[in-house]
């Protein structure tokens, strides 16, 4: 009896270990796809209205004492969020039916990253120095006109393998909406 109780409690975990390590479409759909609305605004207006009219944050804990947040702060915080998300995407398993968003994905946030680490803290660099309006202007739209295109063009593929994949888990999507953050 105790054998057989031993063998029934090593199952029992051995089928929670498979359980815990094996994700549900909508798993993978979450992450792999939509965790990529934090990139919405990369390369467009949307950053720029972001880096143009900042967050306020309190200050010391006060509650009536509100300062707006440094642009640094600001870019810290997407690449730290991107960063979190991109470790998230490595530790799913790629199978035949998960390889075209996981490889999509990855993608999206190996081109996105880098734009965070360099342009934009150069960017925030200049907000928070108080550059000229012309010169920020300028290197906004040269992220832009450099970065757009090709960002545009991976996250289109990483939207149509979301699509292919929503569809045959029968994960319920509204694709409706634009996807594009220009």
């Amino acid at each position: 009896m105790k054998k057989f109780s031993l063998l029934l409690l090593l199952t029992g975990c051995c089928w929670q270990f498979i359980a815990c390590n094996s994700a549900s479409p909508e798993k993978y759909f979450d992450i792999a796809i939509l965790s990529c609305n934090t990139m919405q605004g990369f390369a467009g207006s949307g950053l720029q209205r972001e880096l143009q009219s900042p967050s306020v944050q309190m200050i010391d804990g006060d509650k009536d004492n509100f300062a707006p947040m440094k642009r640094k702060e600001i870019i810290d915080s997407k690449i730290e969020a991107l960063e979190d998300y991109r470790e998230k995407l490595k530790k799913l398993k790629i199978t035949d039916d998960t390889r075209d968003i996981l490889e999509a994905s990855a993608a999206l946030y190996d081109y996105i990253l880098p734009v965070y680490k360099n342009e934009y803290l150069q960017l925030a660099r200049q907000y928070d120095e108080n550059t000229s309006a012309e010169n920020i202007q300028s290197y906004e739209q040269s992220i832009s006109d450099k970065y757009y295109p090709a960002y545009e063009e991976l996250f289109e593929k990483l939207t149509t393998a979301g699509k292919a994949f929503a569809e045959k888990h029968a994960i319920n999507v509204k694709w409706d909406v634009r996807t594009s953050p220009m």
